[in-house]
C-alpha cells in the first residue's frame, strides 16, 4: 500500500514539474485580434532656429488629433542660441547633426522594426539633412516632412534620400518671403549660400544628382485654396499649425500620400515643382 502511495506521489510531482515548465516556456496567447507586429511609431522633430516654439507642439497635436499616434519627441538643436546666432554657428551644426543621428541610430537599435518619422522646420531641416547622411546603411526612416527648408534650393539631397524607406514631402511657400529671401540673403540659408531658400519655392535638383533618389521628393507647393480650408496663408510656421496639421499633414502620414480635393485639380501651385537644373538654363 506504501508502494503504491509513493508512485502516485511521484508521478504526480513529476506532472507538476512538467506542467509547470510547459507554462513557463510556452509564449502566452494572442488575444484576439491582436497583431504583435504592429508597433508605436517612434517621430522626432526638429524645430527652426527660434528654438522650441508652440508651433511645434501645434504640429504634433494637430497629428495626434487626426489619429496618428506615436511617441512624439522635439529635439531643440539650438541649446538657446536663438535667431541669428544659431543660423551662423556653422561650426556647431555638424556636432547637432551628429546628436540627431545618433538618437535615430539608438531608436533602431533598440527596436529595429518600430517605424521612424522625422519631421523638421526651417534651420531644423538642415540640421536633419545632415544626420540622415550620417546614418550606417542599414538605418533608414519611413518618411519625413519638412517644412519651410532654409537650405539653399540646389543643396543635393541624394545622399539624405537614400536613408529614407518612403518620401520626403517638402512644404514651400513663396509668402514666405521676408524669412526666406529676405532674411536669407542678407544673413544666408543654413549651408551658409546667400539666396532664396528651397522653403520659399521647392528644390531644384542638381545635374549630379541621383536621380532615383529624387523620387522619392514630393513637393507640397503653397495652394491658394488652403487658406480657406485649412487657415493657411502660406507665412513661415502655417504648415504647422493644428488645423493644417490635422486636415491635411496627418493624412499623408495615414495614407500615403496628400489628400487631393475636387478644387485642387484646377487650382494652380504658386510654386514650381522639383526640377532639373540644366532645365533653368
Amino acid at each position: 500500500m506504501m508502494l503504491i502511495r509513493g508512485l502516485i506521489v511521484r508521478t504526480v510531482r513529476r506532472w507538476f514539474v512538467i506542467s509547470a515548465l510547459l507554462l513557463w516556456l510556452l509564449p502566452l496567447p494572442t488575444r484576439a485580434g491582436e497583431n504583435t507586429e504592429t508597433r508605436q511609431p517612434f517621430f522626432l522633430h526638429l524645430n527652426g532656429i527660434g528654438g522650441e516654439r508652440v508651433v511645434d507642439h501645434t504640429l504634433i497635436s494637430g497629428l495626434r488629433a487626426a489619429g496618428f499616434e506615436a511617441d512624439y519627441q522635439i529635439y531643440d538643436w539650438t541649446g538657446g542660441d536663438i535667431g541669428i546666432t544659431a543660423l551662423q554657428q556653422h561650426e556647431r551644426h555638424p556636432i547637432e547633426a551628429r546628436k540627431v543621428a545618433d538618437l535615430i541610430i539608438a531608436q533602431y537599435k533598440a527596436s529595429p522594426k518600430t517605424p521612424i518619422y522625422l519631421s523638421c522646420h526651417s534651420g531644423g531641416t538642415a540640421i536633419m539633412t545632415w544626420a540622415l547622411e550620417l546614418l550606417p546603411d542599414e538605418v533608414k526612416v519611413e518618411s519625413v516632412l519638412m517644412f519651410a527648408p532654409a537650405l539653399s534650393p540646389e543643396y543635393d539631397l541624394s545622399k539624405a534620400l537614400s536613408h529614407v524607406k518612403q518620401k520626403l514631402y517638402v512644404f514651400s511657400s513663396p509668402h514666405d518671403f521676408v524669412v526666406l529671401s529676405a532674411g536669407t540673403k542678407m544673413f544666408g540659408t543654413m549651408d551658409g549660400v546667400r539666396c532664396e531658400a528651397a522653403g520659399l519655392k521647392g528644390f531644384v535638383k542638381p545635374i549630379s544628382a541621383d536621380a532615383e533618389q529624387y523620387k522619392k521628393l514630393v513637393p507640397q507647393p503653397y495652394q491658394r485654396t488652403w487658406a480657406m480650408k485649412y487657415s493657411n496663408v502660406g507665412s513661415h510656421i502655417c504648415a504647422m499649425r493644428t488645423k493644417f496639421a490635422k486636415e491635411y499633414v496627418a493624412k499623408i502620414l495615414l495614407t500615403g500620400k496628400p489628400p487631393v480635393d475636387d478644387d485642387d485639380a484646377v487650382a494652380a501651385p504658386t510654386t514650381r515643382p522639383v526640377e532639373v537644373k540644366a532645365a533653368l538654363q
